[in-house]
């Protein structure tokens, strides 16, 4: 079975729910969604009746709110 790899971290792809997105991100639940709403933050995937999200998607979001802050040196 071939797994499907993120090459910028070299770690598999993972789905992550609401609690760890909050965590990694340090928005709160509200905000996380009007971020969504207003195309600022990754969407999340509908698996069954659960919201995941992509972790690649999450972390590279936070890379680009980093880069931004800081004028583009990360």
């Amino acid at each position: 079975m071939q797994m499907d790899i993120d090459v910028a971290t070299q770690r598999p792809h993972r789905l992550i729910r609401l609690a760890e997105v909050k965590y990694l991100s340090g928005l709160c639940r509200s905000a996380i969604y009007a971020r969504i709403a207003c195309g600022e933050f990754p969407a999340p995937r509908k698996l069954g009746r659960v919201s995941v999200w992509v972790e690649a998607e999450v972390d590279q979001w936070i890379l680009d709110v980093a880069q931004t802050q800081k004028g583009g040196n990360l």
